[in-house]
């Protein structure tokens, strides 16, 4: 009869940890950018999917051994839920704002992040080690290359100097018929706002902002 697969504690904390470590990578570059899903989403993402299929291998391993009937078992059944749940949290970082869907390069991260976390649990390392250099890659070193090849779609920071009644709505609805809006901060009498717009209406935008009530001073700030 052959032998049931049983993982001890050193197993588990490297699998466990390999998966923080790598989850937290594209958790620092998400957070770099100041997305929704950060550092901490994406480590317990990855840590919570090694553990899943750790569990789903490892965890019934008393109970297959104890008796003495022949049990069958699939090693995957528990892991397997989890590409239909990360879907759900993957929802949750994606909205609407205007015209534009936002947050749909997060969810992929996450999608990826619970992969990545999957591979670590089962143990396939390689497969672990180069998705996560190719995220990497597709998240940073591709967004650079966009940047660099199409300056004119590239996204600006914004200062909005405000009165104490203004409406900040009203200054995203108005930006959001030149571009799109990535971001928006408010600090006190101040607007921050990334923005997306085409190079050739960026007077536009300014002179069309300005004009708004409420709106004392509106300027590029990078």
């Amino acid at each position: 009869m052959h032998s049931i697969p049983a993982l001890g504690w050193d197993g588990v904390l490297i699998r466990l940890v390999a998966a923080a470590a790598l989850g937290a990578l594209i958790g620092l570059e998400r957070e770099l950018d100041e997305k929704s899903a950060g550092l901490r989403t994406h480590v317990l993402v990855c840590v919570g999917s090694t553990l899943f299929t750790l569990v789903s291998a490892y965890g019934f391993h008393d109970f297959l051994v104890s008796g003495s009937a022949i049990v069958r078992t699939d090693p995957s059944r528990i892991a397997a839920q989890i590409v239909t749940g990360i879907g759900f949290l993957g929802a949750g970082v994606i909205f609407r704002q205007g015209a534009s869907v936002r947050g749909l390069t997060t969810a992929a991260s996450l999608w990826i992040v619970a992969a990545i976390g999957m591979a670590c649990g089962a143990g396939f390392w390689p497969g672990a080690v180069v998705a996560t250099v190719v995220a990497l890659f597709s998240l940073r070193v591709l967004e650079l290359v966009k940047r660099r090849a199409l300056p004119a779609l590239t996204g600006r920071r914004m200062r909005v100097d405000l009165d104490a009644d203004a409406q900040i709505s009203e200054v995203i609805a108005r930006l959001e018929r030149f571009g799109q809006v990535d971001a928006c901060r408010r600090f006190a009498d101040r607007l921050e706002v990334e923005v997306e717009v085409p190079r050739e209406a960026r007077g536009d935008v300014l002179a069309d902002a300005a004009g708004l009530a409420g709106v004392r001073e509106v300027r590029w700030t990078g």
